[in-house]
């Protein structure tokens, strides 16, 4: 009796175990109590019910029209320059910022701190294709410069705007290449107009776009635009604590920018108007403190020998005197304005005249030994 019963348990065991071995290869819904694929496909419709579909808003819609347009004349511009390392060895170094396409010859619009210096400029296409470009010309003075590329490598041209036009609220979008993540696109509006940087190298950009739309290290150089998608700045520099994105960015009007191409394109260089004189601002403390006689404008410390303001007959200071710690140099003439624009300081006298050209005759608006006289100069091309 035993011994049928163990038979029967043996034989049962047996049974068992090749079941278990035909059945390894599938899920068992005795031993596995994980969820089946079709068990997390959360978002199936209930029967019968219609698929949503996705929204997307106008001012989103906006955004991707820009995108799609714009990007595929937005290039990454990677440089090589030679530097020197601690023990004297000159090794080359990496740069690397944005450009775009700004005509079908193949001229590609970027910023000259990008391309200063560069011994090798590799452009990098949208569709990841690598060129060599040659370099057209730059401008320290504006920071911009033009490289070009084989028209034959042309895909796509940025179309350019209208800089006067833009107003503070505007909508603002920026592609380029931040951190070298290419073709990043980041939207904010048109902060604020008329602004003025002064640069790592000290030199001062007048006149441009601030915007809060993000602009990182990399983004120099790329297009700023309207909801139009056309270009209404060149992106480039940004005010930062950190060394990133702070919510303040600036880029060069568009209009300046053409300009400034121009002439690149055409001879290599930009012509700047010189009026050949160095001067000092008066405030009102200092006119009264040395007699001077007017509450404001430009005292003229040096008029350059030859140049446009000596052959004008302007005069400068001719013996030194010291206030509050502080030598000047006096007798000299005081421009009060240009043509009909007050001049209180320096800085207003070198926008105004940067805003002309070469060529073009002002008047200038002068005290002279505290009797006032208009005289005409004829601007020259700074040397």
């Amino acid at each position: 009796m035993t011994t049928d019963r163990t038979k029967l348990i043996l034989i049962g065991v047996i049974v068992l175990l090749a079941f278990l071995w035909f059945r390894k290869d599938e899920p068992s819904r005795f031993f596995d109590s994980r969820p089946t694929a079709q068990s997390l496909d959360f978002n199936a419709p209930e029967s019968g019910a219609k698929s949503r579909s996705v929204i997307v808003s106008a001012d989103e819609q906006i955004n991707i029209d820009v995108f799609e347009t714009v990007h595929p004349a937005v290039v990454n511009i990677a440089t090589t320059t030679l530097g020197m390392n601690f023990w004297m060895e000159i090794i080359p170094q990496q740069g690397q910022g944005s450009g775009f396409v700004i005509d079908n010859r193949g001229y590609i619009l970027t910023n000259n701190h990008v391309v200063a210096n560069a011994q090798k400029i590799t452009v990098t296409m949208a569709d990841g294709k690598k060129i060599q470009a040659t370099l057209v010309g730059r401008d320290p003075g504006s920071d911009l410069a033009v490289i070009r590329i084989p028209p034959r490598e042309v895909n796509a041209v940025a179309r350019l705007g209208n800089s006067g036009s833009i107003r503070p609220g505007q909508k603002a979008i920026a592609i380029g290449n931040p951190f070298g993540l290419t073709h990043t696109l980041t939207t904010g509006i048109v902060s604020a107009l008329g602004r003025s940087i002064r640069t790592g190298d000290g030199k001062q950009l007048d006149d441009l776009i601030q915007t809060d739309a993000a602009i990182n290290p990399g983004n120099s150089g790329g297009p700023l635009l309207n909801s139009n998608g056309d270009v209404i700045g060149v992106n480039t520099a940004i005010f930062s604590v950190s060394g990133g994105y702070q919510g303040i960015g600036f880029a060069i009007p568009i209009n300046l920018a053409k300009e400034v191409a121009t002439q690149l394109i055409t001879s290599g260089k930009v012509a700047r108007p010189w009026l050949g004189i160095s001067g000092v601002s008066i405030t009102r403390d200092i006119s009264e403190g040395l007699g001077l006689g007017v509450p404001e404008g430009v005292l003229l410390v040096q008029v350059i020998r030859a140049g446009p303001a000596d052959q004008a007959g302007l005069r400068g200071g001719n013996r030194e005197v010291a206030f509050g710690g502080v030598r000047f140099r006096l007798g000299g003439d005081i421009i009060t304005a240009i043509d009909e624009n007050r001049i209180s300081n320096m800085e207003q006298l070198v926008r105004q005249i940067n805003g002309m050209r070469v060529g073009e005759t002002l008047t200038l608006h002068i005290v002279r030994d505290g009797r006032h006289q208009e005289i005409r100069v004829l601007l020259a091309e700074r040397p």
